[in-house]
């Protein structure tokens, strides 16, 4: 006697659950121009690569006579598979069942995806698409009842997750409750602009809890959330979110006990570039491109960032040096002159505690005017943000290298000073305890207004006092460790690295933070 019959049947469900939510569902998905889950996976993953967990979960139907007549899958799919050769999990709602709300079975896979990454110390990427829980609960309208109070806590280890591997998320189409906070529960994050909305409730609890009438996109578009540090990027459609998530894990070592990946370079390491020479200008009061120091700087194309619409006065990302993966930190003077605000102190900070979490060496290109200041800086409590992106700095144990630019003042440039860090200057560089256009209006204001001409008078103090904070003496007092050619920027740096290299595996494992602000 066999089990022929049960073999069979065991394939015959494996065909149902492939067809998820029936092909009406399906194209229905397909007319709103998004893909269903299994096809985003497949566009995620090298070729024949996905190895699917739990292909069997769901709910069967039966004949009176006891035959398998039906089958709704799961709608969580979860798997490993690999990316460019490495093998991480992944997992995603299906939305053309029950519109992403999870089933029982589904909601099981869902928790299942950070154990799985945690247990096998492998990235995890989540592609999202759907809704938490319903009034009727996960089971339907039927009556359901709660966990026990032994259930052990289901956000535990999104935070393991979260403190072991990289994870990387998308936000594909509409992401509500539960989906949504697990999607901002990663190291990188990425919606489509064409599809997604990201919601804590929908319009219609809104609606009817607030009183506000709003669209999906107006509560929760790309336009919102790149904007307010809720994902990193917004990326044109599906194809350009996993393209990235793909970049990203590039740069990401595949758990806290292994180095980042190092590329083979055929960008020379002594390469000098004659536009460092001229790229800031003279003129104190007039901006500079800080994102074209970042491309001559780094291996060419190499620079990944991660954050450009939200806290826009500081430069987030990820970048290769000699092949290398680094964390990069810089300031961008064509917003708010670059001080630092609230949200960018937020930034910074969560950007440090990525590099502190994987072992990657941070380059800090410097031009800090210090805090940012007025009414609006102090509602948003820009000095307990900041004093925290300082105080994390302060934490970190990985080495840091910081090029002084240009400006480097008040408490604010402490945050891009890492301990025992490798510290050049640029001959325009120019630190002090403020910049000199505030120091002046202070400390000379009484003597300016008193003069026959105070704008002349103010001038000329302002230019004698700048000459004071010139980096000449700085180096001389060894405030830094030199003062050097901008061309010769890539050059150091390239041997900086090569001079830490040897002291990041003793970085591997586990890192913690005290508490700060």
């Amino acid at each position: 006697m066999s089990w022929e019959v049960e073999t069979e049947e065991i394939q015959r469900r494996r065909e149902l659950a492939l067809g998820q939510g029936g092909a009406d569902a399906i194209a229905k998905q397909h007319s709103q121009n998004r893909l269903t889950v299994r096809e985003r996976i497949e566009h995620l993953l090298d070729p024949d690569s996905f190895e699917e967990v739990g292909p069997a979960a769901g709910a069967p139907h039966h004949d009176a006579d006891g035959n398998l007549v039906g089958f709704d899958p799961a709608n969580f799919v979860l798997g490993f598979g690999k990316v460019a050769g490495r093998r991480i999990v992944v997992g995603g709602e299906d939305f053309t069942l029950r519109g992403g709300s999870p089933s029982p079975a589904g909601l099981r896979k869902s928790v299942y995806a950070e154990e799985l990454a945690v247990q096998y110390r492998l990235p995890l990427v989540r592609l999202h698409e759907g809704s938490g829980g319903s009034v009727g609960g996960t089971g339907g309208k039927g009556a359901s009842l709660p966990g026990p109070v032994n259930t052990p806590a289901r956000f535990r280890s999104v935070a393991r997750a979260l403190a072991t591997v990289p994870v990387a998320s998308a936000a594909l189409g509409a992401v509500a409750g539960l989906p949504a906070g697990r999607l901002v529960a990663s190291h990188f994050s990425v919606m489509s602009k064409r599809t997604a909305q990201i919601l804590t409730a929908g319009p219609a609890v809104v609606e009817r809890a607030m009183g506000e009438k709003k669209t999906k996109d107006e509560l929760g578009g790309w336009r919102v959330h790149t904007k307010n540090g809720t994902v990193d990027n917004g990326a044109e459609d599906e194809a350009a979110c996993i393209a990235e998530i793909r970049r990203f894990l590039a740069y990401m070592p595949g758990n806290i006990y292994e180095l980042a990946p190092v590329q083979s370079c055929s960008d020379p390491a002594d390469r000098c570039d004659q536009n460092l020479l001229e790229v800031v200008p003279r003129n104190r009061r007039q901006a500079f491109e800080m994102r074209s120091i970042i491309a001559s700087v780094l291996d060419t194309d190499s620079f990944f960032e991660m954050g450009r619409g939200y806290g826009r006065s500081q430069i987030t990302g990820l970048a290769r040096l000699n092949g290398q993966t680094v964390g990069v930190w810089a300031n961008d003077c064509k917003f708010l002159a670059g001080s630092m605000t609230a949200d960018g102190a937020q930034k910074a900070r969560r950007f440090m505690e990525l590099c502190e979490t994987f072992s990657l060496p941070i380059v800090s290109l410097v031009d800090e005017p210090g805090f940012m200041i007025g009414s609006q800086a102090e509602r948003e409590a820009t000095i307990r943000h900041g004093a925290a992106a300082v105080l994390t700095a302060a934490m970190t144990t990985v080495p840091w290298a910081s090029v002084m630019i240009r400006r480097s003042f008040g408490v604010a440039q402490a945050a891009h000073y890492g301990p025992e860090g490798y510290v050049l200057a640029w001959p325009s560089a120019e630190s002090g305890p403020l910049p000199v256009e505030g120091g002046v209006a202070v400390a000379f204001r009484r003597e300016i207004e008193a003069a026959p001409d105070p704008d002349a008078r103010r001038r000329e103090l302002e230019e004698q006092l700048a000459a004071k904070q010139s980096p000449f003496p700085r180096a001389e007092a060894l405030g830094v460790h030199d003062l050097i050619d901008p061309r010769q920027t890539r050059p150091e740096l390239c041997r900086w690295l090569d001079r830490v290299q040897p002291l990041l595996p003793s970085l591997l494992g586990p890192s913690g933070f005290s508490v700060r602000p």
